[in-house]
């Protein structure tokens, strides 16, 4: 079975878990901070991955990283996780927790690229454009900026794209007076 369908089993039985017990909010903080952590410590994740490394060793590890910053559920979870010989697939379990919660909760992430930094007014259009075409509650937006746009932007919502930005029209054109 594929990394991802085991790590979406396992974000399914923790949301469930944390839905039974009404912390559904901070097993969401836990994984995020977590998803944090592990992306700025690329030894964590190799720690877990190794299966050389004894599965104590690796519960202590994240018992001393994170004891006093996420919740009982969240700890316990881990170590069931690496009891079980699956700490290999935490920080994937992390993100698919993280897109599971964000499709219950109605939260999209929308990936705007731009040659210049987004107005605050320009972020509000987009977000409520992306909430009134998805049915969103919510709408994280990443900016990215990529001078060779000239200028507009292009959205990504999932594997959804919209390209307005002028390089784009640009060379439309050229393929155009080409033809």
């Amino acid at each position: 079975m594929s990394e991802i369908k085991v790590a979406g089993r396992y974000a399914k039985s923790l949301i469930d878990l944390a839905v039974e017990n009404n912390t559904l909010a901070d097993a969401y903080n836990d994984m995020v901070l977590f998803e944090n952590v592990v992306d700025k410590t690329p030894e964590l994740e190799a720690i877990l991955k190794n299966p050389i490394v004894p599965l104590d060793k690796k519960t202590g590890i994240l018992n001393g990283i994170f004891t006093d910053k996420v919740g009982a559920l969240t700890l316990t979870f881990f170590k069931i996780v690496v009891s079980k010989g699956r700490s290999a697939i935490l920080f994937a379990t992390a993100k698919q927790f993280i897109e599971q919660y964000n499709k219950i909760k109605g939260i999209v992430t929308a990936d705007v690229t731009t040659a210049t930094v987004l107005s605050g007014a320009a972020k509000e259009q987009i977000v409520a454009i992306v909430k009134r075409e998805l049915g969103a509650n919510e709408v994280i937006v990443n900016e990215k900026i990529d001078e060779k746009l000239i200028g507009g932007f292009i959205l990504k919502v999932g594997d959804k794209q919209f390209d307005a930005s002028i390089a784009s029209g640009l060379n439309k054109l050229k393929k155009e007076f080409a033809a």
